[in-house]
């Protein structure tokens, strides 16, 4: 939840931009109008911008427009891609205010508090009226426990509401009739990976260009068809062709001499013995 390290453009990415405000990513675009690749790289800051942040283009020095766009939570600045292109843009943090708005990406961005702000929101419903999907993204980010007993026993000193609590956890307690359901949420520990001597900055850099590659040809390989010869017939073998059937090769007769075929009826009587 706390942010290690100043981010830039460069070690942005649809995770860690959950970490920064409107006003930092003013304050990175200034920083990066003076790296020469940033034309090149428009695109892919905007994308992992806008999975965070919702942006609209301003047309017009209106104030009356601006106002209303303050009054909607969004900050109003400029953004300069090169020497001739500059533009007005409007920036509001994305809410997570439902269920729905969890992702991946974001899980890891908020409080144990505030998640289970969210999950009271959805209709009162408990842990299990949560979708799969739902679960699994916030599992990935947070220890979950869940209990229903009666009111009058949930608190019981030494049962699991009591020592949940004194671990650290926080609790929802939604109300079913005389029954109590309670969801236990803590956040989970996250590891990072050990950095050597050799973790810099480019080496960064390096193997993200080396993944994107990677992934490029991985999609090039999806789109090669690989024709299937193993069943087809080698070419040595005589194969026997429909094409080439004619009438020939269905005849059982031959042609003959008829002056022939009559002198061998006559050399055949029924005296001759065989």
């Amino acid at each position: 939840m706390k942010q290690q390290k100043v981010l830039t453009f460069k070690t942005l990415n649809k995770s860690n931009v959950w970490d920064i405000q409107e006003n930092d990513v003013y304050r990175m675009w200034e920083a990066a109008e003076k790296e020469a690749d940033l034309k090149d790289n428009v695109r892919r800051y905007t994308d992992i911008i806008r999975s965070a942040f919702e942006i609209e283009e301003i047309k017009t020095d209106n104030p009356i427009v601006i106002s209303k766009y303050e009054e909607r939570g969004f900050r109003i600045g400029y953004v300069k891609v090169d020497e001739n292109t500059k533009m007005k843009w409007a920036i509001k943090k994305r809410p997570i205010m439902r269920v729905t708005d969890l992702t991946y990406e974001n899980i890891r961005h908020i409080s144990a508090t505030k998640l289970l702000e969210v999950i009271d929101r959805n209709f009162g419903g408990g842990w299990d009226s949560l979708s799969q999907s739902i679960q699994d993204i916030i599992e990935s980010g947070f220890d979950i426990s869940t209990t229903t007993l009666p009111k009058d026993r949930l608190k019981k000193v030494g049962g699991m509401y009591d020592k949940k609590t004194k671990d650290g956890f926080e609790v929802l307690e939604i109300p079913k009739g005389n029954w109590v359901e309670a969801i236990f949420a803590k956040e989970k520990p996250e590891f990072e990976k050990p950095k050597t001597k050799f973790d810099s900055e480019e080496d960064l850099e390096k193997e993200e260009d080396e993944l994107e590659i990677e992934e490029e040809r991985e999609n090039e390989d999806e789109d090669v068809v690989v024709e299937d010869h193993y069943n087809d017939p080698d070419e040595e073998d005589d194969l026997f062709d429909e094409d080439k059937l004619t009438e020939e090769s269905y005849r059982t007769t031959y042609d003959a001499d008829p002056e022939g075929l009559d002198l061998e009826a006559t050399e055949v009587t029924d005296d001759e013995d065989f």
